[in-house]
């Protein structure tokens, strides 16, 4: 398993550099829909759809996962309050600093600080809100 991880995170990382989606100047033009826009960011989510799409069919049609015990549950249909912050903190990250998670963690190996400095603040806020939302439950807990 930890194989197949290795080889799905290098094939990842290929494919972001690839498309130029680790350097923020890329992510920041293709949002920069009054000025000099760059598309090129829609074929690369274009491309990964119809692979997902793809891989979705094949999956589907084996009673349990190739590489698991079972297929996980429904994800929740609502819409709530964290569904809604956590968008909105995404996109207001990913605007101000042209990075997305998965592509700011493989641009942290050029060591530039920008990358470094993205992924520090990301990691610092996860583990904030584990923090905040493991005290939450704990406290509705009798």
């Amino acid at each position: 398993m930890n194989v197949i991880a290795l080889v799905c995170g290098a094939l990842f990382g290929a494919g972001v550099c690839l498309s130029g989606m680790v350097r923020p100047s890329k992510v920041l033009g293709f949002l920069d829909l009054g000025g000099a826009w760059d598309g090129s960011l829609a074929l690369v989510m274009a491309t990964a759809l119809a692979i997902h799409a793809v891989a979705w069919r094949l999956v589907a049609r084996a009673h349990r996962p190739p590489l698991g015990a079972a297929y996980p549950g429904a994800p929740s249909s609502a819409v709530d309050l964290k569904l809604v912050g956590g968008a909105a903190l995404f996109g207001l990250g990913w605007g101000l600093s042209g990075f997305c998670p998965g592509p700011a963690i493989v641009s942290v190996v050029s060591g530039t600080r920008a990358s470094l400095v993205f992924v520090g603040a990301m990691a610092l806020a996860m583990y904030a809100y584990e923090q905040l939302d493991s005290r939450a439950r704990s406290e509705d807990t009798p």
